[in-house]
């Protein structure tokens, strides 16, 4: 039965993705390398690959590190794509949620109290609760999230669930549309259907060629190209200063960039630094999108073994050859951009930063 909140089948609203130009080869270059190395005594003991790819929002390749053709899973950073079809189906006002609910919901949170309420509340608004989640329990992403769960003797719970926003909304949109909440996450679910459609669009990738499985949070995760992600969020920074499906979600990340991450995360803290100019997504085995909004450009970059500690460093490294970042850190960033190694007397024995300073 279709839920009193949103009475009648949802109408597709305009499309704004399919009027970009599609994705195209321009006078490209090649990066300087974006590897990340670790040095013990001056002297380089690992390293980590990096590829990237930098796409303008008229879709023109403006440069590329190592493969920018490489497929890989898209992991979190769909998290503002995947919320679309809520949003263009006018779900977010029938639930008379927010900049708030809109944030978490694009967000990998840190599991803080803030979290955890908010996340409960957007199931409750639709007689929902946190039993009704398809993600699992995991400790807190941030610090604070697991010392006040632990100082509080609170149990863990699925709320807790870096994604718990997502499929909160993604249970609501069910709700909303008459469909069942049951297995909402499987790709069969019209929830999951109308994401992907949603992806196909904003992405260029054919449909046939978009790739499928199981994220670590249970739901769908897609698999493309390193510049078709690149691609979408470019135009997510240009379709952010008209669009109505666009503009709310990217607003949101920007103006609550704690209920993006949380205390002291990556995203967080970045965002804030920029005052809102780059929007920032991270995704689990080290791919990231960002989207530079006042300049219409997007990337995307893997890190190829998957090695968070490598990914910040060569996302601030690209936001400097971007000009959206000065030649010095800001400060709450600057143990991102170059990260020390300590023994355990507490020794500084080395450090984790770019290969190409």
């Amino acid at each position: 039965m279709v839920n009193q909140l949103y009475p009648h089948a949802p109408t597709p609203a305009h499309n704004f993705a399919s009027h970009f130009p599609p994705l195209r080869a321009g006078s490209r270059c090649a990066l300087r390398s974006l590897d990340v190395v670790i040095t013990r005594g001056g002297v380089v003991e690992s390293r980590h690959r990096v590829h990237a790819a930098i796409v303008r929002s008229d879709g023109v390749l403006l440069a590329v590190a190592r493969d920018s053709q490489l497929v890989t899973w898209w992991r979190s950073c769909a998290k503002p794509f995947q919320i679309m079809p809520l949003v263009e189906d006018g779900g977010i006002e029938a639930l008379g949620w927010g900049a708030d609910e809109l944030a978490l919901a694009c967000g990998s949170h840190g599991g803080e109290p803030e979290h955890v309420a908010l996340a409960g509340a957007m199931l409750a608004r639709v007689g929902l609760e946190e039993g009704d989640l398809a993600c699992g329990p995991h400790e807190p992403l941030s610090a604070r999230g697991s010392r006040l769960l632990r100082e509080s003797g609170h149990r863990l719970t699925r709320l807790h669930n870096n994604c718990s926003g997502k499929h909160a909304a993604m249970l609501a949109r069910a709700s909303l549309t008459g469909e069942p909440a049951a297995d909402y996450q499987r790709a069969s679910h019209p929830v999951q259907q109308a994401i992907r459609r949603t992806i196909v669009s904003w992405t260029d990738v054919e449909s046939a060629q978009l790739l499928e499985a199981v994220d670590g949070c249970g739901v769908t995760v897609f698999g493309l190209p390193l510049v078709n992600m690149a691609l979408a969020y470019a135009r997510l920074a240009l379709a952010a200063q008209h669009d109505p499906v666009a503009q709310p979600i990217v607003r949101a990340m920007t103006a609550q960039p704690f209920l993006v991450g949380g205390t002291d995360r990556f995203d967080t803290l970045l965002m804030q630094a920029t005052d809102g100019r780059v929007l920032c997504k991270v995704g689990a085995e080290g791919v990231h999108s960002v989207a530079l909004l006042d300049q219409g450009i997007g990337f995307a970059l893997k890190v190829e073994d998957g090695a968070q500690r490598a990914q910040y460093p060569a996302v601030l490294a690209l936001l400097q050859s971007l000009d959206a970042l000065p030649a010095i850190i800001p400060d709450a960033l600057q143990e991102f951009a170059v990260r020390a190694i300590r023994n355990t007397r507490g020794e500084l024995v080395g450090e984790i930063g770019m290969e190409s300073r």
